[in-house]
């Protein structure tokens, strides 16, 4: 049997990556003493800032991100793995990108995958969105090996489009983690719904460490971290919209069983679109 204690930090991440590091470290710590081998932080875990000029200014690149190259360290110094869940970042081109990064025990990067899809909405709130008009999207989805078997990487709005997890899984990640910064309207109505939907579609275990309440910057996010089974079951969860830790152990021999049980990935059928 392969097991994996996997804890999810929620954040309400600053202005800064500086004070990201500062409010992020000790619920990391906090995760580690309590036994996690794999710990997960939210979208934008480095910076959250609407300012957009601010933002252009503020984001490095990735090896250069103060915020970042503090988790590395203190992966290698409590020996765990961290998912950076994302990092707001400056590519070679200089444009920004919304970028997924795993951190082996040793603190290197192990993987990246830059956030696909693009939120550009328009809420019947009122609030308007347009990721697309700062970042760059990625092309590429990714898959990484861990010593507890392969993690499928997605990035928040990636969580409504069903063909990119499917993909994942049958690559076999077994893992799929799904940080954000949900905004408070969609987040009430539809963000547990979307992560039990993905697990039960996929058989795999969803790990979902988000964002939550009013930040800084003036945003509100939804928080309620996650951890559902691959049968669409709740392992674990956040509340509230306040920073803190949750944690469950998985068992992995449960991604085989569900896969047997529902064997929709094995009963794909080539289609005719309409």
């Amino acid at each position: 049997m392969t097991t994996l204690k996997a804890a999810l930090v929620q954040l309400r991440t600053p202005a800064s990556q500086a004070a990201a590091l500062a409010q992020a470290e000790p619920l990391v710590r906090q995760a580690a003493a309590q036994g996690a081998q794999l710990i997960a932080t939210p979208e934008a875990t480095n910076i959250l800032q609407r300012d957009k000029a601010r933002l252009f200014e503020a984001v490095r690149p990735l090896d250069e991100d103060e915020c970042v190259q503090g988790l590395r360290s203190l992966a290698r110094e409590l020996g765990v793995w961290i998912l950076i869940g994302s990092a707001l970042v400056r590519r070679e081109d200089g444009q920004l990108a919304n970028r997924s990064t795993l951190v082996g025990a040793g603190g290197e990067i192990t993987a990246t995958y830059d956030k696909i899809h693009m939120f550009d909405v328009d809420l019947p709130t009122g609030e308007r969105h347009r990721e697309s008009s700062l970042y760059a999207p990625g092309a590429q989805a990714a898959v990484a090996e861990t010593p507890w078997g392969k993690i499928g990487l997605s990035v928040c709005y990636d969580v409504r489009f069903p063909q990119l997890y499917r993909a994942l899984a049958k690559a076999g990640a077994e893992i799929i983690t799904v940080p954000a910064a949900f905004t408070r309207p969609t987040g009430e109505a539809h963000w547990e719904i979307l992560l039990r939907a993905r697990a039960i579609e996929t058989g795999a275990f969803v790990l979902a460490p988000a964002q939550g309440g009013y930040h800084e910057d003036g945003r509100g996010t939804w928080g309620r971290s996650t951890i559902i089974g691959p049968w669409g079951e709740i392992l674990a969860k956040s509340e509230d919209d306040e920073p803190g830790v949750i944690a469950a152990e998985l068992d992995l021999d449960a991604v085989a069983k569900a896969r047997a049980a529902i064997p929709a990935l094995a009963n794909d059928r080539a289609f005719a679109e309409p």
